[in-house]
């Protein structure tokens, strides 16, 4: 193993240690949200790279999306996330806007400190906003899935 990809193997697979405390019902309940939030930050991603918002500087595969972020603590953190705080949006917002503020400037200060990743033609305060827009999106998105799956189980 490259000694230099190791903080994304490390990234990538240690939030999985805390999926057994999610509980099996909550993972599949909330799996398909916290996917639909992997595929934005996917498209983001690739966006992002052909606009030189910013740089990934050690992804796990060159010129793709940060797979390591995305399918490790962006997911997980997703799933624990809607485990907490679904049922009551103003907890789960309140709690979405704080990590993501600690994700985008303090998280990736460090990440850009190591020479990991790099915003360049976008702000910090804007790719927050992104993040935060993108919650609103998922909470309504697993609101409304969760009304068409308890209206068939009664019809």
């Amino acid at each position: 193993m490259n000694r230099k990809k190791l903080p994304s193997y490390i990234m990538l697979f240690l939030p999985w240690l805390t999926i057994p405390f999610v509980g099996k019902k909550s993972f599949i309940r909330f799996a398909s949200t916290a996917s639909l939030a992997n595929l934005f930050i996917i498209l983001l991603s690739i966006i992002a790279r052909r606009k030189r918002w910013w740089k990934n500087k050690n992804p796990m595969f060159p010129n793709g999306p940060d797979f390591s972020y995305i399918l490790g603590p962006h997911f997980v953190t997703t799933l624990w996330v809607f485990k907490l705080t679904y049922g009551s949006f103003p907890k789960y917002l309140i709690t979405n806007i704080v990590l993501d503020w600690i994700n985008t400037f303090f998280l990736a200060r460090i990440w850009e400190r190591y020479g990991f990743f790099k915003f360049k033609k976008v702000s910090s305060n804007i790719y927050w906003g992104i993040n935060i827009i993108l919650a609103i999106i998922l909470y309504g998105y697993h609101y409304t899935l969760e009304k068409v799956i308890n209206n068939k189980k009664f019809t």
